[in-house]
């Protein structure tokens, strides 16, 4: 992998074993910068205080591009529940009312140009990028369902031609 790509800063974190589970959410559009100040802030909080059947967990929150809430555990110590996920989602969607962005946004594409700027699209404008060729089979794209922080440091860009992306066109 090109080390030069733009890794989130959790790629490079110490002390979260490679097995690290990963959640990547994202939103339609950037936040600004004071949202994503704020944001990051809460995710913080969060971390700190999130637990999983009374177990504090090892966790990291990030956002990546403004646009991109990344957290992460580390199960070594204690794994995620269920329920401990369920409260993950919900702090999300609690953050999503109060800076009116919605962090489900399934559909949304990232993708280098030619230039090596990232650019990002929804579904039927990446769908129109492909048909026009704009995005090509080694175009690299962002593959935000990595699961774990060692997919995260080698498989969060791929080749169009490689990525879950390419099934659906």
């Amino acid at each position: 992998m090109n080390t030069a790509l733009p890794l989130p800063e959790s790629a490079h974190v110490s002390g979260f074993h490679p097995g690290s589970r990963i959640w990547a959410y994202v939103c339609a559009r950037p936040l600004t910068q004071e949202e994503s100040s704020f944001a990051q802030a809460e995710l913080d909080q969060f971390a700190r205080k999130w637990t999983a059947h009374d177990q504090a967990l090892k966790a990291r929150t990030e956002i990546y591009l403004n646009q991109i809430v990344l957290l992460m555990v580390d199960e070594t110590q204690a794994g995620a529940s269920g329920c401990s996920i369920d409260k993950s989602v919900h702090f999300l969607e609690s953050l999503s009312a109060r800076l009116n962005v919605d962090f489900f946004e399934r559909m949304r594409f990232f993708w280098l140009d030619e230039n090596g700027a990232i650019q990002s699209a929804s579904r039927p404008e990446f769908a129109q990028r492909v048909q026009e060729g704009a995005v090509g089979a080694n175009t690299l794209v962002l593959n935000q369902l990595v699961q774990n922080l060692h997919e995260l440091q080698h498989k969060w860009w791929l080749p169009f031609q490689e990525s879950w992306h390419k099934k659906l066109f």
